[in-house]
């Protein structure tokens, strides 16, 4: 039997069957749930050939192993499949928020971000192939379930995807600490993409032109800067606030 692993959570499942159905082998969903999103996902489910089982919310709970679940556990492939910008940028039924990450070579610290991004809503993570972390197993111990549930995208030429997503209306912001104006003036409302460096180093210069607009986080206090997981959360979340106003 091919290996397999848990994933949690209707969003990731749903990504997972509209993108891979194949990888899908069990799903576990809890006794009783008859709302329309679970309708939906059974229906997805059905068409994917996927097995579904109800079980108790105990057992669910036991196998999330503490993880919020909402409900629906589903048994995959253990081999992950890659999506695309294009797998992402189609079908959105919101104003982009997406995460770019430039020269971010540490597992924990891509870890950290994945979870961020999951916890803001933000609809993909991209780096590029070079001077960047993969998926390895220290990034999905550390983002706790969102390297199932955010898309990691990684690109060849970064500062070509960037133009892309300019292309199809995107306004690429890039964080750093020399900026004019901070994140807090600048509108966030519209389809975005944050561009963030390693702490330290910052933004290649390449990269740094090809922003359409820079900001900085405000700093209050003697630090110079911040870990870039932290970082992240702060423009993610003020992107997140300005939309929910």
């Amino acid at each position: 039997m091919s290996e397999t692993r848990l994933i949690y959570g209707f969003h990731a499942l749903t990504a997972k069957l509209r993108h891979a159905p194949e990888d899908v082998k069990e799903i576990y969903v809890a006794e009783g749930r008859q709302d329309a999103r679970a309708r939906d996902l059974l229906n997805m489910a059905a068409a994917a050939g996927a097995r579904v089982m109800p079980v108790d919310g105990a057992r669910l709970d036991g196998m999330a192993g503490g993880a919020r679940h909402q409900g629906v556990i589903a048994r995959v492939a253990a081999t992950a499949k890659y999506l695309t910008l294009d797998d992402v940028m189609e079908g959105l039924t919101e104003p982009a928020l997406l995460l770019v990450l430039d020269g971010v070579t540490d597992p924990h610290n891509l870890g950290a971000c994945l979870r961020v991004a999951d916890a803001a809503g933000c609809h993909a993570v991209i780096a590029p192939k070079d001077k960047a972390c993969g998926l390895n197993a220290t990034v999905i111990k550390v983002a706790s379930g969102a390297a199932d549930t955010v898309p990691y995208i990684m690109v060849t030429n970064l500062a070509r995807s960037l133009r892309e997503l300019q292309e199809r209306g995107v306004w690429v912001l890039g964080a750093a600490g020399e900026a004019e104006k901070d994140l807090y003036a600048v509108d966030q409302k519209g389809s975005l993409a944050w561009v963030l460096g390693a702490e330290g180093a910052g933004l290649r210069r390449l990269t740094r032109e090809t922003c359409d607009d820079l900001a900085r986080i405000p700093m209050h206090g003697s630090v110079e800067s911040l870990n870039v997981s932290v970082a992240s959360g702060i423009c993610l979340f003020e992107a997140r606030r300005q939309r929910n106003r």
